[in-house]
């Protein structure tokens, strides 16, 4: 699948889901790295005004775990998350962050993924890091 047919493929599959409620949009996708971006506003604000710690959360494990589930080379294994930590360095009060996952270690059973989250100007917003578990892909009903 091209780079841009998966970028394609990602927006729609996050259609009607927690991912389009906050708007994030997904815009380039490489080899061992996937980008995304989302408006900081009231949807995304805590009470005082600021992006939500878990608004930013919510951007860094969709992109680690798309990331992880586009690199996949197994059709019967899915990548689930495990395991998440992020970093909150600085405060956003409107505008876009941009959201940037990269391979850190690609196992057989699991993958590390890191992701940093910036504003406009470049500067760090939020750094992560995903785990993510290789399982068997669950059936459906």
């Amino acid at each position: 699948m091209s780079f841009e047919k998966a970028v394609e493929s990602l927006n729609k599959m996050s259609e009607n889901t927690l991912v389009s409620h906050l708007n994030i949009k997904f815009y380039e996708a490489g080899e061992d790295y996937l980008k995304a971006s989302m408006p900081v506003n009231a949807n995304v604000h805590q009470p005082f005004g600021l992006l939500h710690g878990g608004a930013s959360v919510v951007l860094a494990e969709t992109l680690g775990s798309s990331l992880s589930n586009y690199i996949l080379n197994d059709p019967n294994a899915v990548a689930v998350g495990q395991q998440i930590d992020a970093n909150h360095l600085r405060s956003k009060r409107d505008g876009t962050v941009f959201g940037h996952a990269t391979v850190v270690k690609k196992g057989r059973t699991s993958h590390l993924i890191k992701i940093e989250i910036t504003d406009e100007e470049g500067k760090l917003i939020c750094y992560s890091h995903i785990t993510n578990a290789i399982i068997k892909k669950p059936s459906t009903k």
